[in-house]
């Protein structure tokens, strides 16, 4: 018989590494159980490259990962985690697997390798055998092929070059080394090739990461077995999906998951666009929760603030429209980079696919299509998808929804081309996309591809590229997030949390992730500064100005306003990791350095700035700027935590953010933060005020999880979400909503602006009828409740409606 699995009601995120096992989480059980949570979320558990430090690149699907313990050390966290009435959540990687340095890590890639498209599992990998002349182009090699052969030998049955493995094709063993090459079912290359000869699909632009097809049920059962296994024997409750938007078919994926696993708990890391919905026929709980996160981020965002400062933003970086200084013009100048350059591989493969298509498709009209012709249609098609990808499948119509977006995107499309008759081009392929010509081998290949490429184009250029690019409020540069509109009206959350509890009430809800460029903490903060917006620009220019004046000049004016904007909100900035993230945000942003074509002169001259600047003696007027909004960012802090915690869907706390957590970009973000087990220990019943950021934070987490874990039906799938509207003056400046009647969190808002305007005095906020307790301060309320009283001291409530 199988266990019963048990829905959560929070979740815990630990990031297991080499360096934190199942033992080490196994220690920490007691802790989050004391939380409140209802689950353990992992990282990938699967085995992995030795040494990864995050477990996404998976080398082996039947086993559970020795470093961390293997199936046994997982099995002992389950039950010491059941014995404290607590379930766990796996992360898992459907879309790819490594393609690691020892290659018989990989079996499967290694069968292939070594067997070519004839071997057993050869459909386990999206390849394209005839654009590599029937072999897999390798992009592992330092130097051009020429250059590195002296690296290369054969022992003991394989191929070795540097700390490299590689099988042999049966019989080429004695052959000499050149001929040994090309006899091969496989093609070393230098990996500078990668970027446009690469014939495999991969997760985003890695190379280091192979796409695998999970479309086919064989590949699926597979890849799937061990985790199945371990949700049929309890020892699982719930999945996390990484990246469905990789794979051909996501829904179809989704709905044999939800089959085979008897309907657990499943959420999708799905990144909606703005104004984008989740498709209502996935059979999943909801997304991981970037959607939730956004419209968090949004309340605490002053949008005449964050328009004024991204006005003086422009004036001080002088950046063109297309290069940061407007959202729309960045993402889609990204997007061109991006689909000509890091993804020229994929457009060339998608653009061979349409050529094939147009040459044998009963409709002759699309015979005379030049390959040119077709691929800049293809071009000017994806770099104006607003969303991540479409859904269409080869069982019926495209949506709507997909429809018009494909619609409007060729619109624009056609305005590139210079004849009217070749931009007829841009109509074909959108056809093709939302296949209209039928299914087959190429169409299928070609509708399938399109949506594939559209996802790791969207990612690049928007999160990768452009988030980095534009950076007036650097808070709002985040997944999921809309750098273009960083503000929303608290309308706006209402109807956001209405619709989410209404048609994905248990959906995962997030402010913090292993994959956000800053914790929730950091963005809390920065948002401050949309309330001050003048101040801020002045302290910038002046500060700019005296680290010049002291001998060292900012590379560029857009370093040192992100440079300024993220010390700021460590507030006592540390070199190390401020030096770190400031050199990956000047790579991403690609202006001046890049990953790959790293300009030394330029990171030397960054790492004096960031020296004599922020961690130089303008450190002082940085953190005295830093402690006047201290109460406005205190504000932030504690308001978005508590509406992650308490809005609809099931919040997922990031190790370590039931404190003040301030952390970067990764792997700022994966480290292993202390966790405050003796505070929480030493936390009592006794409502006292006072506490540090740190205490207050960790004291309002447990309470809202605990009231989740103790009263889930005043949150779950059956619960109700209705807004509560303050009244007077200030009204705006609170955000309220009542829980299935029995729970009313409220956080004060813009709390700079509402102190400058007299504060909350002659501004109430009705309860709904009964005595309401404050968990937070015991504080006793009824009727209307005045806001000096419920948000004087501190700028959070978490009423309960007393019997």
């Amino acid at each position: 018989m199988t266990p019963a699995r048990r829905t959560p009601t929070s979740t815990y995120r630990l990031q297991l590494q080499p360096d934190f096992p199942f033992s080490a989480a196994e220690e920490i059980v007691p802790y989050a159980a004391s939380l409140g949570v209802s689950h353990l979320h992992l990282s990938p558990v699967l085995e992995a490259v030795p040494g990864s430090a995050h477990g996404y690149d998976v080398t082996d699907h039947t086993a559970v990962r020795a470093e961390l313990g293997g199936e046994e050390g997982l099995r002992r966290l389950a039950a010491a985690a059941g014995e404290r009435g607590l379930g766990l959540v796996l992360d898992i990687v459907p879309n790819h697997m490594a393609v690691p340095g020892r290659m018989e890590l990989n079996a499967p890639l290694w069968e292939v390798l070594r067997d070519g498209p004839t071997a057993e599992r050869a459909d386990w990998f999206d390849i394209d055998w005839a654009a590599g002349g029937g072999r897999v182009l390798l992009p592992v090699l330092g130097g051009p092929l020429g250059e590195e052969l002296d690296r290369l030998s054969v022992e003991e049955g394989t191929l070795r070059y540097a700390d490299r493995t590689f099988p042999l094709r049966p019989g080429t063993e004695e052959l000499p080394l050149p001929e040994l090459l090309d006899e091969q079912h496989y093609r070393l290359a230098w990996w500078r090739l990668g970027r446009t000869e690469l014939n495999y699909r991969r997760f985003f632009a890695i190379s280091e990461l192979i796409g695998v097809r999970v479309e086919i049920p064989e590949v699926f059962e597979a890849t799937h077995a061990t985790v199945l296994r371990l949700l049929e024997e309890g020892v699982v409750d719930g999945l996390r999906i990484d990246h469905p938007d990789g794979l051909a078919d996501p829904g179809g994926y989704l709905e044999r998951l939800h089959r085979r696993t008897g309907g657990a708990w499943i959420a999708a890391e799905k990144i909606l666009g703005s104004g984008e919905r989740l498709p209502t026929a996935w059979p999943v709980a909801g997304t991981t929760g970037y959607d939730a996160l956004r419209y968090i981020d949004a309340m605490f965002t002053d949008p005449e603030g964050a328009a004024e400062l991204t006005e003086h933003y422009r004036a001080f970086t002088g950046a063109p429209p297309d290069l940061g200084g407007e959202w729309t013009a960045t993402v889609r100048r990204a997007a061109y980079k991006m689909i000509t350059h890091e993804l020229a591989a994929e457009n060339e493969r998608l653009t061979r696919a349409a050529v094939r298509v147009c040459a044998v498709v009963p409709e002759l009209r699309l015979r005379d299509h030049a390959p040119w012709a077709l691929r800049s249609a293809l071009i000017e098609l994806l770099v104006r998808l607003p969303v991540y990808r479409p859904y269409v499948t080869g069982d019926a119509p495209p949506s709507p929804v997909d429809e018009a977006m494909l619609v409007t995107a060729a619109d624009g499309a056609r305005t590139r081309f210079a004849v009217p008759a070749e931009a007829t081009a841009v109509d074909t392929v959108r056809e093709l996309a939302l296949g209209r010509f039928g299914e087959g081998e190429d169409l299928t290949d070609f509708r399938v591809r399109f949506a594939q490429v559209s996802s790791a184009l969207r990612a690049k250029a928007v999160e990768d590229t452009a988030c980095y690019r534009y950076a007036p409020l650097l808070s709002a540069a985040e997944v999921g997030g809309d750098p273009g509109e960083p503000a929303l009206p608290p309308a706006a959350f209402h109807s956001f949390c209405a619709r989410v509890q209404r048609h994905w009430p248990l959906t995962g809800t997030v402010l913090s992730t292993h994959d956000t460029k800053r914790s929730g903490d950091v963005r809390a903060t920065i948002a401050t500064l949309s309330e001050h917006p003048h101040g801020w620009a002045e302290l910038v220019t002046r500060l700019t100005e005296e680290t010049a004046r002291a001998g060292v000049r900012a590379p560029d004016p857009h370093l040192a306003w992100t440079t300024w904007q993220t010390a700021f909100a460590l507030g006592f900035p540390d070199r190390e990791r401020l030096l770190s993230t400031m050199l990956k945000t000047v790579r991403e942003t690609g202006l001046h350095t890049n990953w790959t074509e790293q300009d030394g002169p330029y990171e030397a001259a960054l790492e004096r700035f960031v020296l004599a600047g922020p961690c130089g003696p303008p450190l002082y007027p940085l953190t005295e700027f830093a402690r006047e909004l201290a109460p406005q960012a205190r504000a932030n802090i504690l308001g978005t935590a508590l509406l992650h915690l308490t809005m609809p869907g099931v919040p997922d706390v990031y190790r370590g953010t039931e404190r003040h957590y301030l952390a970067l970009v990764d792997p700022d973000n994966r480290r292993l933060p202390q966790l405050p087990i003796a505070q929480l220990a030493a936390l009592d019943d006794a409502l006292t005020t006072g506490y540090d950021l740190a205490t207050e934070k960790l004291r309002l987490t447990a309470t809202a999880l605990r009231l989740r874990r103790d009263e889930p039906e005043w949150f779950g799938e059956l619960a109700d979400y209705e807004p509560l509207r303050a009244e007077g003056p200030a009204a705006d400046h609170c955000l309220a909503f009542v829980r299935s009647g029995r729970a009313v969190p409220a956080v004060t808002r813009l709390s700079r602006r509402l102190a400058a305007s007299g504060g909350w005095e002659a501004t109430h906020l009705p309860l709904p009828p009964g005595t309401w307790h404050d968990l937070l301060t015991g504080h006793i309320a009824s009727g209307k409740a005045r806001l000096t009283q419920l948000l004087g001291a501190t700028p959070v409530a978490l009423l309960v409606r007393e019997d």
